[in-house]
């Protein structure tokens, strides 16, 4: 994780960087927060932590800068000894994504920026799956192939969606199983059934065929590099 810290305390950066770069993450600092300003829209960050009182310009103001003026998305945690509602209301409203109130641990503060992470990463994922000439689209839930829509049952759908997200890597039948039924797969192979099904929509009325069995492994979705693809 690449963070970018802007924070005038220096002890409080110091201790920031020992913490974080222990961890294998990797730290810029800015003192103020016109610096802090223009190293978050001039760089790549995965989060900011930005601190609220700063020289030069406050953290909310540079909060609605990035936000407002530069359109950034980037996780946000503002740091602050404002610890009153009407506070947080301000943060926030000016786009902060998490809000910690000094003092703080910095297990804390870690544990906080994995969550923004794993929800931005939530957020970036693709709206629209496509491996050759094969399309699914997460928000109409719309299946295509060459244009044409395919008729697929929830269970088909999933499956796909599954081996689609994971394209060209293999999808072990564990995996597969686990993102049908949880914990608790039917008796028999009912897995074996629903690719079967799947492979008559997908790849039965064209000539590339996509669904792959790889034996004692599982089954992935990718464009063969030679011969036609196992049967299930």
């Amino acid at each position: 994780m690449r963070l970018l810290v802007i924070e005038d305390n220096r002890s409080l950066v110091a201790n920031l960087f020992d913490y974080f770069e222990a961890r294998g993450h990797t730290l810029d600092a800015a003192p103020d927060g016109i610096t802090g300003l223009h190293l978050a829209t001039t760089q790549g960050y995965d989060a900011i932590v930005l601190d609220w009182m700063l020289p030069r310009l406050e953290g909310p103001e540079v909060l609605r800068r990035l936000r407002d003026e530069h359109g950034s998305g980037v996780p946000v945690i503002m740091l602050t000894a404002r610890d009153e509602l009407p506070d947080k209301i301000v943060g926030f409203r000016a786009g902060a994504d998490d809000y910690l109130t000094k003092p703080f641990a910095l297990p804390e503060l870690e544990v906080r920026l994995e969550a923004l992470m794993a929800r931005a990463h939530g957020r970036q994922r693709r709206k629209v799956l496509e491996v050759h000439d094969l399309k699914l689209d997460l928000a109409t839930l719309e299946a295509t192939r060459a244009g044409q829509p395919l008729h697929l049952y929830p269970a088909c759908r999933k499956l796909l969606e599954t081996l689609m997200q994971a394209s060209p890597a293999a999808v072990t039948r564990q995996q597969l199983e686990r993102a049908l039924w949880g914990d608790n797969p039917p008796d028999g192979d009912m897995l074996r059934s629903h690719v079967y099904e799947l492979r008559r929509s997908v790849d039965g009325p064209f000539p590339v065929k996509l669904i792959q069995t790889l034996p004692r492994t599982g089954y992935r979705i990718a464009v063969p590099t030679r011969g036609p693809a196992d049967e299930a």
